[in-house]
This record gives structure tokens, C-alpha cells and sequence, in this order.
């Protein structure tokens, strides 16, 4: 996603990158107190995710994340728009870039009257696994009628009706289908998403036409305008120094011990 924001922002857009603020707090400690200060037109903001404090630096249960941004981010996040559109010396927000499953933004764009581009992370193959685990659960496939099925030879149950990702198997799919709780959460979670994709005003994909044209062509066919962006990585390292290649996003501190190590090795050892 803060690739996605440099290349936008290479490009004249005024960046506003909004996190949650515990992955906020968890970059300060890992990049520096003034790490993110940004630059005139590259800022950060925060809204809470409405999960009690953590105690130390981990990963947050994601199923019950997922469940209290969908629930609770809407109202801070519609505040934050309020407030940036309010502020002297930044420009009104004309459109909204966030993340597939932080759907919730949609309802704010659409009150706002300005476009919001949903980025699925995953790849294109990916996502359009997410987009079929609804016909999974429509033809019985998923749930699992018990746990001896992820054993006993069903995963790799031949999935032939997608037209563009032939010989796939059931346990080719997101591992969220492996489930055989009927009212699993992140089962219907994803489910909700995907369904609620078809209301942004573009999706992008980190990929590209020439690796997934198949997939990428079944995809179009069911969900509004769909933008290949990738590869974001080879992309930011061509963009001319600006100033943002500064700014990053690690959640985890680095360990340069290992390249000590390295350096201390004879060549081509």
C-alpha cells in the first residue's frame, strides 16, 4: 500500500496515508520517533481500530481485527476526511485508495461523492480465489462437513469450472475455506468483501497483463475497471529521488547481524 501511495504521489498526488494507530505506533518504534513526519504533500494519519491496547510488539488476532475495522472504523475515518477537508494548506480529498478488505470506506466515498480504488494485495490468481470461495459455499464444497476432511484426500477435490486456472484443487484455494464452521467469521468476512468490491470505482492488482491474462480477463468480467499497477517494487525503484524513498513501513525492527556475517564470507563460497 505505501508503495502504491509513492508512485501516486511521484506523480503530483497529494498523499494522506492513513493506518491504524497501533500499526502507527508500531512503525515509530521500528523506523524512529521521526520516521513518518513525511513531507509537505506525503503525510500520515491514524484512526483507531477499535480493539482494546496490546501489551509488546505482535500481530494482532486478524479475525477479530477484520471484524472490529469492519464494525467500528467507518465513524473515524468519515472524522478524518471531515477533518483533512477542513484543514488550511491541504487540498480537499478528491478520492480514497484503501485496501480490498477495508471496505467500509466505500459508504465514506460514496457520501463524499468521490471515487474509492479498492487495492487487492494478493495476486490476481489470488483474488479471484477469494472471488469463487462464494461458489464454494453455493455447491457444498465449503464447509468441511468435519475435520477428517483435511486428511482425508477431499482437499484435493479438481476445481474445473474456472475457466482460467485449470487443474486447481480445493486446497489451491485461500486456507480460510478449510473451515467447517458454517458461521466462521472470516469465511463470511470474505465472502462480504468480495461481494462488496463491485461498488469501488476501480480495483488495481499488483501484477501484470502479460502474467495473469486469463485471470485477469475473468476478473473484468465480473467487477468494475480493473487496473494491473505491478510490479510495485521494480516500479518505486525507478521513481527519481523525491524524498519518499525515506519513508517505510517495516512493522518488525531489522537485524543487520546477518550482514556482518555476510560480509565477513569469502566471495563465491
Amino acid at each position: 500500500m505505501l508503495n502504491v501511495a509513492k508512485l501516486l504521489h511521484s506523480k503530483g498526488f497529494h498523499i494522506t496515508f492513513v493506518n491504524t494507530e497501533y500499526n502507527h505506533k508500531r512503525l515509530l518504534k521500528t523506523r524512529g520517533p521521526s520516521s513518518l513526519e513525511g513531507l509537505p504533500d506525503f503525510g500520515f494519519e491514524t484512526i483507531p481500530d477499535g480493539l482494546p491496547p496490546v501489551d509488546g510488539d505482535v500481530t494482532q488476532d486478524i479475525p477479530s481485527l477484520c471484524e472490529s475495522t469492519s464494525k467500528t472504523c467507518l465513524a473515524p475515518f468519515h472524522n478524518l476526511l471531515s477533518k483533512l477537508n477542513s484543514s488550511v494548506g491541504i487540498p480537499p480529498v478528491t478520492g480514497i485508495v484503501s485496501d480490498g478488505v477495508m471496505s467500509f470506506t466505500l459508504e465514506a466515498a460514496e457520501e463524499l461523492g468521490i471515487p474509492n480504488v479498492l487495492f487487492w494485495t494478493m495476486s490476481a490468481c489470488g483474488f479471484l480465489g477469494y472471488v469463487h470461495s462464494t461458489n464454494l459455499i453455493d455447491k457444498g464444497l465449503t464447509p468441511l462437513k468435519d475435520e477428517t476432511y483435511l486428511t482425508n484426500g477431499y482437499l484435493d477435490t479438481v476445481i474445473d469450472w474456472i475457466p482460467s486456472m485449470k487443474n486447481i484443487r480445493l486446497r489451491d484455494f485461500p486456507s480460510f475455506v478449510r473451515t467447517t464452521n458454517p458461521n466462521d467469521f472470516m469465511l463470511n468476512f470474505h465472502r462480504a468483501e468480495v461481494e462488496r468490491a463491485s461498488r469501488g470505482s476501480a480495483i488495481i492488482l499488483n501484477t501484470f497483463d502479460e502474467f495473469e491474462h486469463g485471470v485477469l480477463c475473468d476478473l473484468s468480467s465480473i467487477f468494475p475497471p480493473i487496473y494491473t499497477v505491478g510490479p510495485l517494487h521494480l516500479l518505486v525503484n525507478k521513481i527519481p529521488k523525491n524524498g519518499s524513498e525515506s519513508i517505510c513501513s517495516n512493522l518488525w525492527r531489522e537485524e543487520p547481524e546477518c550482514l556482518q556475517w555476510l560480509n565477513s564470507q569469502k566471495q563465491n563460497q
